[in-house]
């Protein structure tokens, strides 16, 4: 019995014990470059919050686009 009591509680254990998601915040803009952003290198536009929030997090450098215009490559994004 103690062991059946034992394996259950491990069991349940280890759901609680799993890493928490990471969030994710994915930013899609028509017509931004690149090198548009401060935290890749602009120095005339400030986007202080965007610097901000890619120096604390994790910034994707090689994302390529479904396609050259708007709808398909949003398409491409969701599906």
């Amino acid at each position: 019995m103690a062991r059946k009591l034992l394996l259950v509680l491990v069991l349940l254990a280890g759901p609680a014990l799993a890493s928490a998601k990471p969030n994710l915040i994915f930013i899609m803009a028509d017509d931004l470059g690149y090198g548009d952003l401060g935290c890749f290198g602009q120095k005339l536009i400030k986007t202080t919050r965007l610097d901000r929030m890619a120096s604390e997090g994790m910034k994707f450098t090689r994302f390529y686009s479904g396609s050259t215009v708007c709808a398909p490559s949003r398409s491409v994004l969701m599906t």
